[in-house]
């Protein structure tokens, strides 16, 4: 995929600083903090509204051809690092985790500081990996939506960074 072809949906912020290749789309209400990076050059990436895209995260579709779907209200903390198959909504990935390109994540899943995921499997709702040696148990909830920190990113941001596109 030689050609880049971005989308960003009108209220999603996305800053100059992050790098963005291939065909990406980008939902409403999604922050894309500077220094993020979004690489579609072998398939193209659908990422849904009220996402949270940190510094230093990064997002690869690694799989040719294919379509790397992320869904709504997921939390890419510092340092994460997606190349799984798919990505299902409100999951959080904590600072520095790794997903390898055989995993998929479905809804509610916690991903802990530093934890990496490298083998084939797909992850039961409401996953939580944590500590040294990626130890799970399942949440009997769902994690809180990043609304208000969400809110207060698309307040503060364009004060301090330049955006791409148009925001409303």
């Amino acid at each position: 995929m030689n050609k880049s072809l971005i989308k960003i949906n009108p209220g999603a912020l996305v800053c100059n600083e992050a790098e963005i290749i291939g065909d990406v789309s980008i939902g409403v209400k999604t922050i894309v903090h500077p220094k993020a990076r979004i690489i579609a050059d072998k398939g193209s990436i659908i990422i849904g509204d009220g996402n949270l895209i940190e510094e230093q995260a990064t997002i690869i579709n690694c799989h040719p051809g294919r379509t790397l779907v992320i869904g709504h209200c997921n939390v890419f903390e510092i340092g994460t690092h997606i190349e799984a198959i798919a990505i299902g909504s409100n999951n959080v990935f904590e600072a520095k985790t790794f997903i390898g390109p055989n995993i998929e994540v479905t809804d509610g899943c916690v991903v802990g500081a530093m934890c990496r995921l490298t083998g084939k499997e797909k992850l039961n709702e409401n996953t939580v990996i944590y500590g040294e040696k990626c130890s799970r148990r399942i949440a009997l909830e769902k994690p809180a939506q990043q609304i208000l920190q969400l809110d207060f990113l698309a307040k503060i941001l364009p004060n301090y960074h330049h955006m791409k596109g148009k925001s409303k």
